[in-house]
């Protein structure tokens, strides 16, 4: 697990060590263990990187690393079957000189070329250099979960995991992009390709850049994309020896490692899980960690004690306090684009807490996105039900509901009115409505012309509209399994994770299964009113029905509450303050009205959340 950065020059200017340098140094919690840079003999390309160890603890693991003279790559990820690639590529001549998944990439770049995407299971971006061809091959993991960004304009080409080390560079002018901040008020997190800084993208998950240097030309590819079209006809009990069978291999596989190795443990269905596999496969008692809080109706720590009473871990809770505000504006500078998502506090906790005793951690992230975790998806069943067996009779049900509601002025009646009025909208701007942050009707609120005069859930309508034909609740499952898991969650992991030096590693989003889950039939993940109901029954036995049959809380801080003590006052000075970023984007009487009127009946926290993580952001990286 590695941070990287590089620069390519298309015109007349030449690489300068000082500047490579400085962009390690920006990313040096990545990789605490080592640092190497290469320059090309024509001083055009720069590449570094700095490297966390995980395999092969030598020397030889070193990178950039150089391969048969004709490439250089730096590289972050892991790949999990890379032992079998190695065999495989030994039984046709290629040699090892190390025990490294970095140089079997490289061996299979070397046959496949831009191919090699195929024969990689795991998590991974790099760069490799391709010095006879004069190209830079950029690429990205299938799910998201390791990031690239970069700018290019047409005479550099800057790119790197974090936004930190791009901005060191000369080149870069910082400068909002206002449509990212939209997208931002409207999901929590910003959508790829954009970061929230104009001319500075991210790649997407499952793609690919060229860069032809001698044609100063640069093409992006998708390469891989989870497939809803296909279902399996298969009974629930073989759906149940599929699904524990994969899973079994996937915790195996992100097992291996030369660190000291543990899990996050919520206490939840898909942390318990992968906790239970990993105490199956390993003969020493496994290392866990979870969050607690003192009110006992947010509390999920006695449930995670469960798991690990009875599979015999060696665990550790944090619990968290209202006071933990303190470290908000050092997050803001960590996770370097807006994010909304308040979770990353304790996610930054555990992480530390993690770091204290161990290299690499095991997570129960991609079980919701899935096998369908999440409320909405109760929601999305109802109005799947409603088009398919009322979408005659909806049009007559909206226009009668408002006419009584007129007549009577019944709370009742006026209630089933907007339900039927909404009814009425396209599937995908209902989905919509149920994810966002701040609603439609708030934009119009707004000062910025940007954002008051832009349309709601396009992005979420393009998807719906390219997976024409697709089940559409599968087509909302697509989305979150290609926008709010890799732009909200796994960015969120993957920050306060790599913010201490440790490595993340997700059993559930292995790409086989996946591409296993995206076979399932949606009737079988929700089924009379129960989510992960297919999950359920294939861990059966495995983890006890208490914790499997519970209340879903979720792995975050209480907003409502704390909002009515101390992170009110906080969020009131700085929102409030003079000059205020969010108040170029609402009036501060808006703002000042949500923090008084906020209560655990009428929740602001969220948006409030939101904005304060806004303002910080913006102070971090503009206000210098």
């Amino acid at each position: 697990m590695c941070g990287i950065a590089g620069k390519i020059y298309l015109n007349s200017e030449s690489i300068t060590p000082n500047e490579i340098l400085t962009m390690g140094d920006a990313i040096a919690h990545r990789g605490p263990d080592d640092r190497g840079i290469y320059i090309s003999d024509n001083q055009k390309v720069g590449l570094i990187n700095r490297r966390l160890s995980i395999i092969d603890l030598s020397d030889k693991g070193h990178m950039p690393m150089s391969y048969r003279t004709k490439y250089v790559i730096t590289y972050n990820g892991e790949i999990y079957n890379f032992k079998e690639q190695k065999r495989l590529l030994k039984r046709e001549g290629y040699k090892f000189q190390s025990e490294t998944d970095t140089e079997v990439i490289l061996a299979l770049y070397d046959k496949y070329k831009i191919n090699c995407l195929k024969y990689l299971r795991g998590m991974f971006v790099f760069a490799i250099y391709d010095k006879q061809n004069q190209i830079l091959f950029l690429a990205r993991d299938r799910i998201g979960k390791k990031p690239l960004k970069y700018f290019f304009n047409n005479q550099v080409f800057i790119f790197a995991s974090e936004l930190k080390a791009i901005l060191t560079q000369k080149e870069i002018k910082k400068e909002v992009d206002w449509q990212a901040i939209g997208e931002y008020l409207t999901y929590g997190y910003i959508p790829s390709p954009k970061t929230g800084f104009l001319n500075i993208n991210k790649l997407e998950p499952g793609s690919y850049l060229i860069l032809d240097l001698k044609n100063k030309d640069m093409k992006k590819v998708r390469y891989w994309d989870p497939d809803f079209r296909e279902k399996l006809d298969l009974s629930e009990s073989d759906w149940q020896k599929s699904i524990i069978a994969k899973l079994r291999e996937s915790v195996r596989l992100r097992m291996v490692s030369d660190v000291p190795i543990g899990a996050f443990l919520s206490g939840g269905i898909d942390s318990s899980t992968v906790v239970a596999l990993m105490a199956q496969n390993s003969t020493k008692p496994v290392n866990t960690f979870t969050i607690g809080f003192k009110d006992k109706n947010l509390d999920e720590s006695k449930y995670a004690e469960n798991i690990a009473n009875l599979y015999h871990t060696n665990h550790h809770t944090l619990i968290a306090e209202p006071e933990n505000i303190d470290i908000l504006p050092d997050l803001a500078r960590m996770y370097e684009e807006p994010y909304a998502d308040a979770s990353n506090v304790v996610t930054y906790m555990v992480s530390k807490l993690a770091k204290k005793y161990v290299t690499v951690i095991l997570n129960g992230d991609g079980g919701d996105e899935n096998f369908v975790g999440y409320e909405r998806y109760r929601r999305v069943q109802r109005d799947f039900i409603i088009d398919k067996y009322l979408s005659p009779f909806k049009s007559p049900l909206s226009s009668g509901t408002d006419l009584l509601a007129k007549m009577t002025n019944s709370k009742t009646i006026i209630k089933y009115s907007k339900f039927f009025n909404k009814s009425m909208l396209p599937f995908w701007s209902r989905y919509g409505s149920y994810i966002q942050y701040f609603k439609t009707k708030e934009f119009s609120k707004m000062k910025n012309s940007v954002l008051t005069g832009k349309k709601p859930f396009e992005e979420i309508q393009k998807v719906f509209d390219e997976l024409y034909g697709v089940d559409p609740r599968d087509r909302a499952l697509y989305w979150d399994l290609t926008r709010y898991l890799p732009e909200d969650l796994l960015v969120k992991v993957d920050i306060a994770s790599m913010a201490v030096g440790l490595e993340a590693r997700s059993p559930f989003l292995d790409q086989e299964l996946i591409e296993l889950a995206c076979k399932i039939p949606f009737s079988l993940k929700y089924k009379n009113g129960e989510y992960k109901y297919i999950l359920k029954k294939a861990i059966k036995g495995l983890v006890p029905d208490e914790n499997v049959y519970r209340r879903k809380v979720g792995f975050t801080i209480p907003l409502d509450q704390w909002f009515e003590g101390s992170l009110n006052s906080y969020a009131s000075s700085i929102l409030l303050a003079k000059n205020s970023f969010v108040s170029s984007i609402f009036k501060k009487t808006y703002i000042k009205d949500m923090l008084s009127k906020h209560s655990k009946s009428n929740d602001f926290g969220p948006r409030l959340w939101s904005l304060l993580s806004l303002e910080l952001w913006h102070k971090a990286y503009f206000n210098q």
